[in-house]
């Protein structure tokens, strides 16, 4: 049970003689308020031991990201909030997690740090932030944040968002500044400091919006009837593009997700046998997968899907309340969220009983083919887009020989064909990151029409999904789905397999899951 986040005490309570829906919160306080509590609670404490706070890795990479970002809006003041809690039901909140944008600006992640905003202040000619490897930024960066509570103060005790007693000590601001390498302010100056030169004449500013509600709204009041939608939106766009060619930190800790994630797997093959006897085995997985992801990272990056048997043919089946069967397929889709906030997403789709039947094998073999095609395709040079084209040709060029297209794989294939998508309507990759569907804001030319650059990453993950009742189906392969998928990283000459560790042919999966579970 959550705990109650009111200080409880025997005195009674003084409660308005009316109050509003909103105030009824407090109906349950019982905090004491005696000036005898107040001396007490608030003395008697030893001094803070040194924090020993030290530049964090990422606080070089996330300046050059800051100043990149600059450079596409110089003379605009900039603001990236972290956001806040969001509730889960009546006053208990989700597990906070900042905004992406933030986390990548400046480094902080896991549950760091709520109601903070990153600002980038325009900055004149040779005033702007320092560069690691020399010049300076067009902005100066302030992280405006909550810092640290006194003990002689009631916000240590009393205060369920930011007191230590509830939710512990909070970094101070000098900590925050060396951790991060950006200037900290308290974030009550924060609406002084956005509205200072602002207006129709002076600095624009802009906002990451939907974030903060009430960092919208104070960027509202100053910007008055500004027109700044527009340019609001490019800010995400910049956001989401600065993201689509990861650096050299990104991808170590993209790759740090991909392994914590293929021990969930190996985790989840141990665990079959419990699956198999529960009423609820999918739910088996789904709990052996998460709590991979808390006890290495910080999360799932996604909610996982552990579709057995006909499930798998619903592409996002979360619900994971079903059994799980001899004879039948598992397909598992999880990623692991390492406290970076970076996530994997690896899907895998293997025979619970450790061997496939032949029409099992005939469906997934098939896909595996047109993933290794969409892997040829992922090279330098090549478009987006022509990953996902690859794997279609396979894909239609098999439904083809099944006898289960209306017309010949060619004309599928055309723009105004496309039959085989009924069996494969989703794509072929999306961008992986800290956001699973990262740079999801990006221009198409930027990212379904752009060339595949190296330190690109995304994922390869083509499927069949063969529903129970689609007449169009040979009966025999009626209730199988299978979709395998790997994180790909793009190299200078081609590409390297992030989920390789994890077995792809039905060989190799088979020997994988006998090795795994002692036969």
């Amino acid at each position: 049970m959550a705990t109650d986040t009111t200080p409880e005490s025997s005195a009674p309570a003084q409660v308005p003689a009316e109050q509003t829906l909103a105030d009824r919160g407090s109906n349950r306080s019982q905090r004491p308020q005696s000036a005898a509590f107040l001396d007490w609670v608030t003395s008697g404490w030893a001094e803070r031991p040194a924090s020993g706070a030290v530049p964090a890795e990422a606080a070089p990479f996330t300046a050059a990201r800051r100043a990149r970002l600059g450079a596409r809006f110089p003379g605009e003041r900039l603001v990236v909030p972290a956001g806040t809690y969001k509730v889960r039901s009546n006053d208990t909140d989700y597990r906070f997690r900042p905004h992406s944008a933030f986390a990548h600006l400046t480094g902080l992640g896991a549950e760091q740090e709520p109601d903070a905003v990153l600002v980038l202040h325009p900055a004149a000619d040779g005033e702007g932030d320092e560069l690691p490897g020399g010049g300076r930024s067009t902005h100066h960066a302030v992280l405006y944040m909550r810092p640290l509570a006194g003990r002689d103060t009631e916000e240590f005790f009393s205060d369920a968002r930011y007191g230590e007693f509830w939710v512990g000590p909070r970094p101070t601001l000098e900590d925050m500044e060396t951790t991060t390498g950006i200037r900290t302010a308290h974030s009550d100056d924060l609406r002084d400091a956005l509205a200072k030169d602002a207006g129709a004449d002076g600095v624009q500013v802009l906002v990451v919006p939907g974030v903060d509600e009430s960092v919208d709204a104070v960027v509202a009041d100053i910007r008055a009837a500004e027109e700044a939608g527009e340019r609001d939106a490019a800010l995400v766009e910049a956001l989401s593009e600065l993201r689509l060619v990861k650096d050299e930190l990104e991808v170590a800790e993209l790759r740090k997700a991909v392994a914590a994630t293929a021990e969930g797997f190996e985790q989840v093959v141990r665990r079959l046998p419990e699956a198999v006897a529960h009423r609820r085995g999918e739910r088996v997985i789904e709990g052996t997968f998460l709590s991979q992801a808390r006890v290495e990272g910080n999360a799932v990056g996604y909610e996982t899907i552990a579709a057995a048997g006909a499930h798998a043919t619903t592409l996002h089946w979360t619900d994971n309340d079903g059994q799980v069967r001899p004879g039948e397929l598992v397909l598992i889709d999880a990623g692991v969220e390492v406290d970076s906030l970076y996530t994997a997403d690896v899907t895998r789709t293997i025979p619970v009983d450790g061997t496939f039947t032949d029409d099992q094998r005939r469906v997934y073999q098939a896909v595996l083919d047109a993933a290794d095609a969409a892997f040829a395709a992922a090279v330098p040079g090549n478009r987006f887009r022509d990953v996902h084209a690859a794997a279609m040709e396979v894909i239609a060029a098999r439904l083809d020989e099944w006898g289960m297209l209306p017309v010949p794989a060619a004309e599928s294939l055309s723009p105004e064909g496309q039959q085989h998508r009924r069996w494969m309507v989703h794509g072929t990759s999306h961008h992986l990151g800290l956001d699973v569907h990262d740079c999801a804001q990006a221009r198409r030319e930027m990212y379904l029409d752009a060339v595949i650059e190296p330190g690109m990453v995304f994922t390869i993950e083509p499927g069949l999904y063969f529903q129970v009742d689609d007449l169009r189906v040979p009966e025999a392969l009626r209730g199988i789905g299978v979709r395998i998928e790997d994180d790909v990283l793009v190299t200078a000459d081609g590409n390297e397999n992030l989920s390789a560790a994890l077995p792809r042919t039905p060989a190799d999966v088979e020997a994988w899951m006998a090795g795994l579970s002692g036969r």
